[in-house]
């Protein structure tokens, strides 16, 4: 049987090969998250209805789906660390494209953007989570992957934060009750003035991803190699590995269910009251970067990632109930458990939001090592099938959009999330377990 060695395991610590990819993992968690902040200003700027705000995640993970084989063909020629670079050279042209799209406002480009912003990010996906896995004893992989989603989910804090301060400053001008007032004419030029406030801020990140680009070249970062022996699962097909196949699904809902609660709480905050919108997926990461510390103490110490997985797919379900049933205009449960932290509150119905981060942190970092349990060469492409996954960020907040826009219930609209969790708790409990299609 195939078996993926890597040098680090032979020859030395893990630790800088870590070091080097939580960077990495840092700087496209500040590009993924600031999709939280940048649909609300979009919605505005470019005068776009919920479904069509929502394209801008369409946009973004459908190119997972679109361009994870094909990148993984590059990966099994350039190698790893390559293929880190050429990702990074990727996601800095598509920064680069947010520049002509600010001076025009036009929403298509926009979309052409973010599209090479998730193909930049498809390969870096595609390379570096495997890698984590390998370099270490597979029992700890979770633990591993959890450090990275710490910088990932860190960035999503930061990110938020670094949008409002330097993009959604002063915002008092583009509300709609006062561009409602102004003459045609005016309104498009204050909605340009607004639409151009992306040139300097994109300019410079991709500035900053053609360093990381240097940085990662002349880097110590060690191949994965692997191994090949004449076992006959050297010829096998990942379709004959369930795991993996019920893994992708699972992680396909559970991307769905992660944007869901990281990127239309924003523009769900705007519609709640909520002053600091523009700012509240820096809530919901917060909550993730806790649950990813709370996960390295106990796992594997306590529990298992299998069990980690069921409490997050249960913890998940319950919290969706209470965001459909949640009250807007009651804050007593911030009051009553976060106000000593003297963050600006937020309703109760948008706290829950929040709390899915919580709820969401550990699934990615339990599916992985499980769904790619036993492939041995054909870890690339499990890897691929994994990062096709996150298509599920396309889908689902779009759904929501449409569904919300549909029945003029934003808040109901969020029932979505259920049958996501449930086949989440499936996976924990059963599938990842089945060596075959017969379930034995």
């Amino acid at each position: 049987m195939d078996t993926v060695v890597s040098q680090t395991e032979r020859h030395g610590s893990s630790v800088m090969p870590m070091f080097i990819v939580g960077t990495l993992f840092f700087i496209f968690g500040f590009v993924t998250w600031l999709n939280g902040s940048l649909i609300p200003f979009l919605q505005i700027a470019c005068e776009l209805t919920h479904m069509e705000a929502y394209l801008v995640t369409m946009a973004f993970y459908i190119s997972y789906t679109v361009m994870a084989l094909p990148m993984s063909v590059i990966l099994r020629r350039t190698g790893y660390r390559k293929g880190m670079m050429l990702g990074l050279v990727i996601m800095a042209v598509g920064s680069l494209i947010f520049i002509p799209a600010a001076e025009a406002r036009m929403f298509s480009i926009f979309l052409v953007a973010l599209f090479i912003l998730g193909t930049g990010l498809t390969i870096l996906q595609t390379a570096s989570n495997p890698y984590i896995v390998h370099i270490g004893p597979h029992e700890t992989a979770a633990v591993r992957i959890s450090i990275m989603g710490l910088m990932n989910k860190g960035a999503g804090i930061v990110a938020p934060l670094v949008f409002t301060a330097f993009i959604l400053s002063d915002m008092s001008q583009f509300t709609e009750a006062h561009l409602a007032t102004l003459d045609p004419a005016h309104k498009i030029a204050e909605l340009e003035a607004l639409s151009s406030r992306l040139v300097a801020p994109y300019l410079i990140m991709a500035v900053m991803l053609l360093a990381l680009a240097a940085m990662v070249h002349f880097s110590p970062l060690p191949e994965i190699e692997t191994q090949q022996d004449d076992s006959d699962d050297s010829a096998a097909s990942v379709m004959q590995y369930p795991n993996l196949i019920l893994g992708v699904i699972a992680l396909f809902f559970y991307v769905g269910v992660e944007v869901i609660a990281g990127d239309t709480i924003g523009l769900f905050g705007k519609e709640m009251g909520v002053t600091n919108f523009g700012q509240l997926t820096s809530y919901t990461m917060v909550f993730m970067v806790s649950a990813y510390v709370v996960g390295m103490i106990v796992i594997p110490r306590w529990i298992k990632q299998e069990t980690a997985l069921v409490i997050s797919a249960v913890l998940g379900l319950v919290l969706s109930v209470m965001v459909m049933t949640g009250s807007g205009d009651s804050y007593a449960v911030w009051n009553a458990m976060f106000a000593w932290t003297g963050v600006p509150e937020i309703p109760n119905v948008v706290l829950f939001i929040a709390l899915l981060g919580f709820a969401n942190a550990l699934v990615w970092p339990a599916i992985w090592p499980m769904a790619l349990t036993g492939l041995g060469r054909l870890t690339s492409t499990g890897s691929a099938l994994l990062i096709m996954a996150i298509s599920g960020g396309a889908i689902f907040p779009f759904l929501y959009g449409a569904i919300a826009d549909a029945s003029g219930d934003s808040q109901g609209a969020y029932w979505v999330m259920i049958p996501c969790y449930l086949f989440i708790l499936f996976y924990a409990l059963k599938g990842h377990k089945l060596k075959s299609w017969t379930g034995r």
